[in-house]
């Protein structure tokens, strides 16, 4: 990639398709390039969870000409965006400062670079393979293999629920709600399922691979009490690790960093300082 490629938005966009191909994504994704023009010149990355409005005013704040998000910014679409509304506002905030935005949402959390890659790094786990299977054999460029969605697979050492549910605050962004976990905290685990971000959907799958534990997001009362309450032995299915769904996939935000800066010579590349989680307190 010659220098001058390297420092335009087409070829920066071009670089994250080629690692997180757009037709990985799920039909229902709204994935790629959002707002911008691909013949701009950029040389600053700001790279986000979501496209809020502090976060898209951090990128013009900051002097970035590309904002890069995991989560799309009109995944249900919008019939109307004034400047007084929120979609709205990131738009206007956007566009007047020049900044393009580009979303890869289910694309990258089936690769190997990309959300589920993050989480298999970061509890080491051997032996990892996908726990919903996707086209395994696609591959896309910079050492990014499709994997699917989430991963099962063996810790390095054994560990307890507690050490496990601590480890992971330790790991990942702060919030206020922090992590959860069902059962005792001295529950051994040695076996892993995780599915990061939004992960209900595929309580069965986790219990079906006999995993000692399901790290994932968003886990509702019903279906989490009923997977708790499956076997008259608690131990009959895998304890619960529930990860905030924003510092979840911030994960994969460091990354995306080491892929644009081993492959875009003279970019530069910037994690954004804002939690997106929309929490921001708590009394117990």
């Amino acid at each position: 990639m010659s220098e001058h490629a390297a420092l335009s938005v087409g070829s920066v966009i071009g670089t994250l398709e080629e690692a997180y191909p757009l037709d990985w994504a799920e039909d229902w994704d709204r994935v790629g390039m959002v707002l911008g023009e691909r013949s701009a010149a950029v040389r600053r990355v700001l790279l986000a969870v979501d496209p809020t409005l502090e976060v898209a005013r951090e990128a013009v704040d900051r002097g970035a000409e590309l904002l890069v998000t995991h989560h799309p910014l009109l995944l249900r679409g919008a019939n109307f965006l004034p400047a007084d509304q929120g979609k709205g506002a990131v738009v206007t905030t956007l566009l007047r400062a020049g900044v393009a935005l580009w979303c890869g949402h289910t694309n990258v959390d089936r690769s190997t670079r990309g959300t589920v890659g993050a989480w298999i790094s970061a509890l080491d786990l051997q032996d990892a393979r996908p726990l919903v299977p996707g086209r395994e054999t696609d591959s896309g460029a910079h050492g990014s293999r499709l994997f699917g969605l989430g991963a099962v697979g063996t810790l390095a050492r054994p560990t307890t629920v507690g050490a496990l549910t601590a480890a992971i605050a330790g790991t990942v962004p702060h919030t206020a709600r922090g992590i959860l976990h069902t059962g005792p905290a001295d529950r051994p685990v040695r076996t892993l399922a995780v599915c990061p971000g939004a992960g209900d959907s595929f309580l069965q799958e986790a219990a079906a691979a006999s995993v000692d534990a399901y790290i994932t997001s968003d886990l509702r009362h019903h279906p989490a009490l009923e997977h708790v309450e499956a076997a008259a032995d608690p131990a009959g299915a895998p304890a619960l690790i529930d990860v905030p769904h924003a510092a979840s996939e911030a994960l994969w935000l460091p990354a995306a960093r080491d892929l644009l800066t081993e492959t875009v010579p003279g970019l530069e590349v910037l994690l954004s300082e804002h939690t997106t989680d929309p929490w921001s307190g708590r009394a117990d």
